[in-house]
């Protein structure tokens, strides 16, 4: 490739920067070198991850298990050498080291002899695993305090005379001088780092399971991660913003499946006003409001009477609050949703298109007839409360702060179209046509703008009509008609709570869920974003798939995946399984079905695991270099810069500068 000097002279200002970091022809050289080195490795295993909705021993778990895929490389290295029991314990111990550490101790007599082959086989393990990087991104993976020692070891040549010594003494003095077990965490540590080169989390990762702030703790240590906001994520940011209605809520969903702990324990909010208010006001007619418990034996009746008085007393402050949005917001086109305008209060019953229905409640003492949408002053008072108390919540803020940094509506990577839910479509399969602020959007041109409107509810000045509105649009995204993170045309909160027949219940989807088996119609989509390849996917959460039925997650000639197979254990009766990894690596694409989780304690002492099944849809003729992936694009351009560097060098229209070193003088 020839480089003219008009080139190199359009290009200067930036040339003189890119100088500074590389201030010679030889360190300018060597960066090409390395650079074009990694473009020829396999590109990294990413793995994929939707609806854990709080379920954080699971979780957990598959964080440490990559999914299956550290078993499968122990099982590679010691099939024919390890007896079975032991491979299973040695994985374990990789998962959970400090754990299964001190179980090693109470069952075994001669620990020295232990340590040595054990980090023997884990070294063998972060060989294997770290093979298909270089040296360099290696050595940034390395736990810092065994970072020259661990170097050192994975790449020691056994051939070499006097090396197999150096190991050997290498390890013996780990273990004499008392450092083994660190070491073996620290190794660990790295084979699950490097195993999973980049996590992909396809939305809601809170609400109904126990603890999605333990979740949120997880991620946020993660070497490598993104998100696509879930409904329920941005529930979380819009209440994390101070939009009342998102709240309410939170709070609604929390005791419907009575989950407190992630409010109060979780994230230091408290409940006190809310069950003060809420014992004065529903005294009686609760019963309806009653949480939903996997084992209702465990807990106090008085406690739950408790719950289900807070419960009654949020969902009305929330059916007024999200009444008020949509009478702000009449581009919503949601007056339909103005559930309390349709009640007759005398008679208890209500109107839904055009039916009658008895409500299975009807003691409403804070709701006026004639204003149903005002708060009474003690709602509105409990409402400022509970709004500056998630605003005080350090941890709470913290991490909506990373959902909005790594996270986004949508991402197209290295090939993939990854959301949540969908991109809104007319039963004729063309793209749904929103109009906001006086704008016709719909499409990839909606996506882009509901993305920079949520992060406007967050960001925007306090107090200003900027983040009213933002903020508000949080909540639509939640649960607005044919929203792209909701996909259903009305969320029916209150027909399910106070009303009966379970026809009033259904949530018509959006029509985007009549072509997810039409290849044509995802091809659409994918060039709707740019993605053109062979091999390009849209992949999915939101919706479960019914595995046990014989649903397949694999839709649309391999075009769309759903990766939601019920990591919640609400949900895994309807699917019969309990969550799905999808893994794309350099051979191509595969699915992983998990089945459910013991917990952590019983894996620790009995060795099991989550039983996984894998099915391999989608294999490559040559492997996937990191060439033919966005990073290899972004290296690729640097490789470019740098040559006109070079250029610019030998041209003399940029001097080489090399810093002077008086020991070397």
């Amino acid at each position: 490739m020839v480089i003219s000097e008009k080139e190199v002279m359009e290009n200067l200002k930036y040339l003189e920067l890119l100088a500074k970091q590389y201030p010679t022809i030889q360190k300018a050289s060597t960066e090409i070198i390395n650079l074009q080195a990694i473009l020829d490795l396999p590109k990294g295993t990413e793995h994929f991850l939707s609806d854990i909705h709080g379920e954080y021993e699971a979780f957990t778990h598959i964080l440490n298990n990559a999914s299956g895929v550290i078993k499968e490389k122990v099982d590679m290295l010691y099939q024919n050498s390890v007896p079975a029991a032991e491979r299973a314990s040695l994985a374990t111990l990789i998962y959970y080291p400090k754990q299964k550490l001190q179980e090693v101790k109470r069952n075994t007599a001669d620990m020295n002899e232990w340590y040595r082959i054990t980090l023997h086989r884990l070294i063998d393990i972060c060989r294997l695993v770290s093979s298909k990087y270089t040296r360099s991104k290696v050595r940034k993976a390395l736990p810092e305090d065994f970072e020259y020692i661990i170097d050192e070891l994975l790449h020691t040549n056994y051939e070499t005379n006097n090396k197999d010594l150096y190991y050997e003494k290498i390890i013996s003095t780990i273990i004499d001088i008392d450092r083994a077990d660190a070491f073996i965490s620290a190794l660990s540590g790295l084979i699950k780092r490097l195993v999973v080169d980049r996590l992909h989390m396809v939305g809601d990762i809170f609400d109904r399971g126990p603890r999605a702030d333990i979740v949120m703790d997880k991620l946020l240590s993660h070497h490598s991660v993104d998100i696509q906001w879930g409904n329920h994520d941005i529930l979380w940011m819009g209440a994390a913003a101070g939009n009342g209605a998102c709240i309410a809520n939170v709070l609604n969903l929390s005791m419907q499946y009575n989950n407190l702990e992630v409010i109060e324990l979780g994230y230091g909010i408290s409940l006190r006003p809310l069950a003060v208010f809420a014992q004065e006001v529903y005294q009686d007619n609760y019963m309806r409001f009653w949480p939903r418990t996997l084992q209702e034996a465990r807990y106090n009746p008085k406690d739950l009477q408790l719950v289900a008085q807070m419960h009654k007393a949020i969902a009305i402050i929330q059916l007024k609050l999200e009444g008020q949005i949509i009478l702000r917001h009449p581009e919503y086109n949601m007056n339909d949703r103005l559930m309390l305008n349709f009640i007759d209060y005398e008679a208890g019953t209500v109107v839904i298109d055009g039916s009658t229905y008895n409500l299975t409640d009807c003691s409403f003492p804070t709701i006026d007839p004639n204003d149903p949408y005002r708060l009474s002053e003690e709602e509105r008072v409990l409402v400022e409360q509970l709004t500056a108390a998630f605003a005080r919540s350090e941890k709470l803020q913290k991490h909506v702060r990373f959902l909005y940094s790594n996270g986004s509506l949508y991402k197209c990577f290295n090939s993939n179209l990854l959301f949540h839910g969908c991109i809104p479509m007319e039963p004729d399969g063309t793209f749904m046509e929103f109009e906001f602020e006086g704008e016709k959007r719909k499409g990839k041109a909606f996506m882009d703008y509901a993305d920079a409107l949520a992060r406007q509810g967050y960001y925007a000045p306090a107090c200003s009509q900027d983040k009213r509105y933002g903020e508000d649009f949080l909540w639509f995204l939640w649960c607005g008609r044919n929203s792209p993170l909701f996909g259903r045309t009305k969320m029916t909160t209150f027909e399910r709570l106070l009303i009966e027949e379970e026809s009033t219940w259904i949530e018509p989807k959006n029509a985007y869920y009549q072509f997810t088996d039409n290849e044509e119609a995802c091809i659409r989509i994918l060039l709707e974003f740019g993605l053109d390849g062979a091999h390009s996917h849209i992949i999915n959460g939101h919706v479960p798939v019914h595995s046990k039925d014989g649903e397949s997650p694999i839709k649309a000639n391999g075009r769309l995946i759903v990766i939601d197979g019920g990591f919640c254990r609400a949900y895994q009766p309807k699917t019969g399984i309990a969550g799905y990894t999808l893994i794309y690596n350099s051979y191509g694409t595969r699915i992983s079905s998990h089945q459910p989780f013991a917990g952590s304690a019983n894996a620790i002492r009995e060795n099991s695991d989550i039983f996984s099944v894998t099915k391999v849809f989608e294999t490559v003729t040559s492997r996937i270099k990191v060439s033919q992936t966005d990073s290899g694009q972004i290296i690729q351009k640097n490789i470019q810069e740098l040559k006109l560097l070079l250029a610019a060098y030998r041209m003399g229209v940029i001097k080489e500068t090399e810093s002077f070193h008086p020991a070397k003088a």
